[in-house]
């Protein structure tokens, strides 16, 4: 018999499994993180404005994952649950939002979800 014990089949197995799943392609798979533009260090808004979130979407991957972004504001070291925009094209370079009613504070962000999550610079709301 090729094999005397089932410990010897069941490691060659395994070995020959590895060598498959080893030499076969990985997949070739894009990040999107376009950086925020705007708000930038130093901006001040005022709740109830209105304002153009834009980040830079000239080098676009030729496929995105997940092409439809969202915006969130964060404070300090917490992403709140305040959603400012959703549902739009990661690729648009823009979208406008309405600054909330929120504490004043200098250590507002916020968040581009989409295919990936990044961080505009700090930045001021007041009310």
């Amino acid at each position: 018999m090729m094999f005397s014990s089932p410990l010897v089949l069941l490691a060659t197995a395994l070995g020959a499994i590895s060598q498959v799943a080893y030499a076969a392609p990985l997949e070739v798979r894009d990040v999107y993180a376009p950086p925020i533009t705007y708000p930038h260090k130093g901006t001040v808004w005022y709740s109830g404005q209105r304002h153009n979130v834009t980040w830079d979407a000239s080098s676009p991957p030729k496929q995105i994952t997940n092409p439809i972004g969202q915006i969130w504001l964060r404070k300090g070291d917490l992403t709140t649950n305040v959603v400012l925009a959703k549902d739009f094209e990661l690729t648009a370079g823009r979208i406008e939002v309405t600054v909330p009613s929120v504490e004043s504070s200098d250590d507002y962000e916020l968040v581009l979800f989409g295919d990936s999550g990044n961080f505009s610079p700090k930045f001021t709301i007041r009310t």
